[in-house]
C-alpha cells in the first residue's frame, strides 16, 4: 500500500481526469457546457479543488524571438474538497461562460489556421501530481462579426492566417492579455496595399473593430501601416452596408499605388 501511494503521488495509479464538452461548437458569449469524470486510482486521494477555464496558444515577443504560449483567460471553480475512493467515478457537471473576446476559430466552417482555443480541466490532488486535460472549442463568429467578415469577401479579399498577440490595442475594450489578427490576402482593386489584419474587441453590448493596412512603398516614398477602427453595435449591426463602409477606407489607403 505504501508502495502504491507513493506511485500515485507521482501521477502512476493515481485519479484521472476526463472532461465531456456536449457542444464543442460555441459563440463569444455564449455557454459550453460538459461533465468532468474523475476516475479513482489504485488508492484513495484527497482531492483539493477541481476546476474548469479556457486557454489559448498565444505568440509572444520578447528578447529578440518569438515564442507560443498557452494562457489561461478564464476559469471557474467547480465545487469543495472531496476524496476519491480507488475505481470510484465522480461526474460534475458544469457550464463555461465564453467570454465576448474569445477569439473566433471558425470561419465559413472551416478551422482558422494558427488558432487554438480549448477547455481546459484541472484536479488538484493533495501530496500528488496534478491531473489535468484539454478539449479543443469550436469558436464561430457573432452575427455583427459574421457581417464584417462576409463584407471583405464580397470586395474580393480572401483569408490568409490568423494569430492571437499579447498585448493590448489602444482606445479599445479589450480586458484580455491578448488580442487576434486575421489577416487576408488584398484583391487588385486595394493594390496599394500589401495586406490587411482584422481585429475584434467585444462586449456584451458594442465591438470595436481595427484595421491595420500595410501600404505598399511608393516610388520615392516608404512603406507604412495605417489604422482605423469604428465602433459596432451588437443587436443595430444590420443597418449598415459593411461592404460599401469598409470600401471607403480601403480605397482611400490603398485604391492606387503613391508613386510620390
Amino acid at each position: 500500500m505504501v508502495f502504491k501511494k507513493l506511485l500515485a503521488s507521482l501521477g502512476a495509479g493515481g485519479a484521472s481526469v476526463e472532461t465531456v464538452l456536449f457542444e464543442e461548437n460555441v459563440v463569444p458569449g455564449g455557454v459550453v457546457q460538459g461533465e468532468v469524470r474523475i476516475q479513482g486510482g489504485s488508492v484513495p486521494q484527497q482531492i483539493e479543488g477541481l476546476s474548469v477555464g479556457l486557454q489559448a496558444r498565444v505568440e509572444v515577443e520578447g528578447d529578440d524571438r518569438e515564442y507560443k504560449q498557452d494562457v489561461e483567460f478564464t476559469r471557474v471553480r467547480l465545487g469543495g474538497a472531496f476524496e476519491v475512493q480507488p475505481g470510484a467515478v465522480h461526474t460534475v457537471p458544469f457550464g463555461l461562460e465564453i467570454p465576448f473576446e474569445t477569439p473566433i476559430t471558425m470561419f465559413m466552417g472551416r478551422h482558422l489556421t494558427g488558432m487554438s482555443v480549448g477547455v481546459t480541466t484541472e484536479l488538484a490532488i493533495a501530496r500528488a501530481v496534478d491531473s489535468s486535460d484539454l478539449d479543443p472549442v469550436n469558436v464561430h463568429p457573432l452575427p455583427a462579426q459574421q457581417a464584417i467578415l462576409d463584407a471583405f469577401g464580397r470586395l474580393g479579399f480572401g483569408f490568409k492566417s490568423a494569430d492571437l498577440e499579447r498585448g493590448h490595442i489602444s482606445g479599445t475594450r479589450q480586458r484580455l492579455p491578448f488580442y487576434q489578427e486575421i489577416e487576408f490576402r488584398v484583391p487588385e482593386q486595394y493594390r496599394g496595399l500589401n495586406e490587411v489584419e482584422l481585429s475584434f474587441v467585444a462586449d456584451h453590448r458594442e465591438m470595436d473593430v481595427v484595421l491595420e493596412m500595410d501600404k505598399k512603398p511608393g516610388l520615392f516614398s516608404s512603406g507604412s501601416d495605417t489604422y482605423r477602427s469604428f465602433t459596432v453595435d451588437l443587436h443595430s449591426y444590420g443597418q449598415t452596408d459593411w461592404a460599401a463602409y469598409l470600401h471607403q477606407w480601403l480605397a482611400e489607403v490603398g485604391g492606387k499605388r503613391n508613386w510620390l
